[in-house]
C-alpha cells in the first residue's frame, strides 16, 4: 500500500493510485488485527482504487507461491529494464 507514498518520497511527482491490489492476511479487521491497514483505508488515503479491490484472507505460505508461480510463468517480468536499486544509496 506505501508504493505510491514511497514514490512520492523519492521525488516522483503525480503518482497515480494503484489500480489493483490484493491484500493477503490472516488479521482480521473485526478484532483489530489489520492495524487499519484494510485496502479501504488505504483508498480513504489515495493509494488504492476500492473498486478493485480483492481481499484474500489465507495464510501467506499457502497462496504465495501460487501468486510468485503465476507472476514467473506468464513472463512479463522479462521485458522490464533492469534495476540499480544500490545506486539508490550513492
Amino acid at each position: 500500500q506505501d508504493t505510491v507514498v514511497c514514490a512520492e518520497v523519492l521525488g516522483h511527482e503525480d503518482v497515480e493510485m494503484h489500480k489493483y491490489a490484493v491484500q493477503i492476511t490472516v488479521a482480521d479487521v473485526r478484532d483489530g488485527a489489520c492495524s487499519s491497514s484494510t485496502l479501504k483505508e488505504a483508498n480513504s488515503w489515495g493509494k488504492v482504487d476500492s473498486s478493485c479491490e480483492q481481499m484474500v484472507f489465507a495464510e501467506a505460505t499457502t497462496v504465495i507461491p501460487l501468486i510468485a508461480s503465476d507472476a514467473y510463468h506468464r513472463g512479463h517480468w522479462k521485458k522490464r529494464k533492469k534495476r540499480k536499486f544500490a545506486a539508490l544509496f550513492d
